[in-house]
């Protein structure tokens, strides 16, 4: 089977991104893992792609004041490393219209909720768990999506639930809901290399 490239995008950690990469590595994605972009240059996702020798670049709004040219930079940056799937992992910038157009119902992102449920615009990391805490909810858990033209909004390809207990702090319930993200991301990433979750069905 020929492997897919991969192009993610990250502004922090990159734990997502590692567990892809991790995945690649052991050959349970047959993928690549082609380029890392982030907006963020102290990014521990850059420092983690230098390490597993995979070019990364930042691409930021401090060096690239013009909205535009920050969006066809980073679209022709995926396109020279012939990336077919756009993964975000923690990255923290609305995509852009030429990104979005480029690889529309290509582009996979994780969220840290059972969407619709807490996702928009600042619901991300802790305040996702914060927000589900603070409701009462009796559980939670990852989506994987298409990424749309607003935050959290493109259709839902994967969801697993986690259980919220009485006890639970936001710390404790993300402790719980990241490793099931990892799972799920690289399950949802499998599944459509393997034809098994066809996007194009998504974006009609």
């Amino acid at each position: 089977m020929k492997k897919i490239n991969l192009g993610f995008l990250a502004s922090f950690r990159g734990t997502n991104m590692q567990a892809i990469i991790d995945a690649c590595k052991s050959g349970r994605l047959a993928a690549n893992p082609a380029v890392v972009i982030s907006n963020n240059s102290a990014a521990r996702a850059l420092q983690r792609a230098v390490e597993e020798g995979i070019p990364a670049y930042h691409l930021g709004s401090a060096a690239y004041t013009d909205p535009e040219e920050l969006d066809r930079l980073i679209t022709n940056t995926l396109l020279d490393h012939e990336v077919e799937l756009v993964i975000l992992a923690g990255y923290m910038k609305k995509i852009g219209p030429c990104l979005l157009d480029t690889y529309r119902g290509r582009i996979l992102n994780v969220h840290p909720s059972l969407l619709p449920r807490f996702g928009g615009k600042g619901m991300y990391g802790m305040h996702v768990h914060e927000a589900v805490i603070a409701a009462g909810e009796k559980e939670s858990g990852a989506t994987i999506h298409l990424v749309a033209g607003d935050y959290d909004t493109g259709p839902i390809l994967a969801q697993r639930k986690v259980r919220v207990a009485e006890q639970d702090t936001p710390e404790t319930l993300a402790e719980r809901v990241l490793p099931v993200e990892h799972e799920l991301y690289v399950d949802t990433i499998s599944r459509i290399i393997s034809g098994d979750l066809r996007l194009e069905v998504y974006m009609r």
